[in-house]
């Protein structure tokens, strides 16, 4: 049943990017590339300070569990957000937070009844703050990536 979960997301999330314009892709790759590394780092801090455990508690679960929510949702949800919003941050401030509610309330209480791993002293209050922190770094990554070549030249 894990299995099929973590395959489920990572299949998913990346047969929605067929719909995803090649042109939002190329332009928000580098974006969804700052996301995953982020949460890599969060996920690596994991071990050490156990802010989550997989249930069967061997690292190699642990590793299949973490990249299958860092490469699914979150490396292609990244680009969606980003695809739908930038330019206008009040909606992707806003996107961003409804999507980070529901991950840290009803889909890590359904993860954890699933077994696919067991927040510690990481609760979802934490994981709806820090996300939404990572958001905003993102959003000042993208503008970064984007301002126009006369501001690079000055």
């Amino acid at each position: 049943m894990i299995n099929l979960v973590r395959v489920g997301l990572l299949t998913l999330s990346w047969i929605s990017l067929v719909f995803l314009p090649k042109r939002s892709f190329r332009k928000y790759l580098p974006v969804a590339n700052l996301a995953v590394s982020l949460i890599l780092l969060t996920s690596l801090f994991s071990l050490p300070f156990k802010l989550w455990v997989v249930e069967k508690d061997g690292i190699k679960e642990k590793i299949f569990t973490d990249l299958s929510l860092i490469l699914g949702p979150f490396f292609c949800g990244t680009l969606w957000i980003f695809h739908l919003t930038y330019g206008r941050f009040g909606a992707y401030i806003l996107l961003n937070m409804i999507m980070n509610f529901l991950l840290a309330f009803p889909l890590c209480t359904i993860f954890q009844k699933l077994k696919l791993f067991k927040l510690v002293n990481f609760k979802p209050i934490h994981i709806f703050f820090t996300y939404i922190i990572y958001s905003i770094v993102l959003y000042g990554y993208q503008m970064l990536l984007t301002r126009p070549k006369k501001l690079l030249s000055k």
